[in-house]
């Protein structure tokens, strides 16, 4: 017997029977939560039946009760009821000349008991390193994972990451050639398990993982490159300890610059971005480091990038610059740029508020350990409008660091106004909308 219906409009379908007419759906094919046809009802211990998917962001987000009864749930086994689904498919069937389409048999999904029976046998496979095996059972969590949200989640949550990590160290300590097919698909599988766990970060970032992953940035497949570069991104924006043993791999600095050149992709980009700036900005970063990637070109590159990309782009471009600027050689590279001053001024109050604290501080350390160039980067950089820029930034809500660098560089360019046509009174109100 049907409890309610709840009349919904279908859209004119051409070649349909009827495609004007209402069709009324069961209340009782209804989730009580989204109040939409269920695609895989269960049952949950209170006798009530909801959509899966519905029911589960209902307990994940920390309710113990049923949603429509508020009684207090014994358990939170979802038992599926294969009863209501087979009617609402052959509902679905039954009304297709409506334009209602079939609802798909649901996957069931993975159980925590399953994923630990498949790491139990993962890791049996790395210490054998029986590659073949291991392939085969990190597709299987691949397919599990490719199913639903629900899976993914689950999978994470079972430290499923941590012990793919371990097999990776393990494959790629034995030979990286030999077992490359096999590393590669951990890769992959690993990419959508970030941010890693601690135990996850410790096995996958060993010397030998690391320079497994720099050899993979050597491929000429996108997607193994692709994965490794973001890979590698996760790990050095968590532990400097991974940053210092990654500047220590051979040839690594030339492969990122390389990337930024050639600009791949923009997922490459980015991440190769961010890690140049954690290689850079780490605490005992050496100015050998630096010099390394000055010495590559890449000044230049991130001048040439900064003059026209997207936000997030131009972050981490401004990041990597305003540590270059941090070495002697990488402030004359950049003093011998036409572009620097007018870029860097540019960027403040046009992009975000990291990037004009990056601009700020790059243009700082140009004015102030500038040499002799010193004064001409000072006048450049008023022509350009730099003080009354910085003006606003003392006048608006950004951080302490940021005025106080502002205040620095303003102190050091107003010697230098008046033999420029400045105005002595600024106009804050009409100067703020010009920007």
């Amino acid at each position: 017997m049907v409890l309610g219906w709840r009349r919904r409009k279908i859209a004119r379908h051409a070649g349909k029977k009827h495609p004007d007419v209402e069709l009324v759906v069961p209340n009782h094919f209804r989730c009580p939560i989204s109040l939409e046809l269920m695609k895989d009802p269960v049952t949950l211990s209170s006798g009530i039946t909801y959509d899966r998917e519905s029911i589960e962001t209902w307990l994940e987000a920390g309710n113990f009760t049923c949603p429509a009864t508020n009684q207090i749930l014994r358990n939170f086994d979802q038992i599926p009821n294969h009863t209501l689904r087979k009617m609402i498919q052959d509902w679905c069937v039954e009304k297709k000349n409506f334009g209602v389409e079939r609802i798909p048999t649901p996957r069931i999904p993975v159980s925590p008991v399953e994923i630990s029976e498949i790491l139990f046998s993962v890791a049996a496979s790395a210490r054998r390193l029986d590659q073949y095996r291991c392939l085969e059972l990190v597709q299987k969590i691949e397919k599990w994972g490719g199913e639903s949200e629900r899976n993914k989640r689950c999978i994470v949550a079972n430290g499923v990451a941590a012990v793919l990590a371990s097999a990776f160290d393990a494959f790629a300590n034995d030979s990286v050639e030999r077992n490359a097919t096999v590393l590669e698909e951990i890769l992959c599988a690993l990419n959508w398990m970030f941010p890693l766990d601690v135990e996850a970060q410790r096995s996958f970032g060993t010397q030998a993982s690391l320079r497994c992953m720099v050899w993979f940035l050597r491929c000429k497949d996108l997607s193994p490159k692709q994965n490794s570069i973001v890979a590698l991104k996760e790990l050095v924006s968590c532990d400097q300890h991974i940053v210092e043993k990654l500047s220590d791999i051979e040839g690594v600095i030339e492969i990122l610059v390389e990337f930024i050149r050639k600009q791949i992709c923009p997922i490459i980009t980015k991440a190769s971005l961010t890690i140049i700036f954690h290689l850079n900005s780490f605490p005992c970063s050496s100015e050998k480091i630096k010099l390394t990637f000055v010495r590559t070109g890449l000044v230049s590159l991130l001048l040439e990038i900064l003059v026209d990309s997207d936000k997030s782009i131009c972050e981490k471009a401004l990041g990597a610059f305003d540590e270059l600027c941090g070495c002697k050689e990488g402030r004359e590279e950049a003093q011998s740029n036409a572009l620097t001053v007018p870029v860097l001024v540019k960027k403040i109050l046009r992009v975000s508020d990291l990037a004009t604290e990056y601009s700020i501080s790059a243009l700082l350390k140009l004015c102030k350990y500038g040499g002799r160039d010193e004064g001409r980067v000072l006048v450049e950089a008023l022509q350009v409008g730099a003080f009354q820029k910085l003006l606003l930034v003392l006048q608006v809500g950004y951080g302490d660091e940021a005025k106080e660098k502002a205040t620095v560089l303003m102190k050091l360019l107003n010697p230098y106004r008046a033999g420029l046509e400045c105005i002595d009174s600024v106009d804050f109100k009409n100067l703020k909308r010009s920007f």
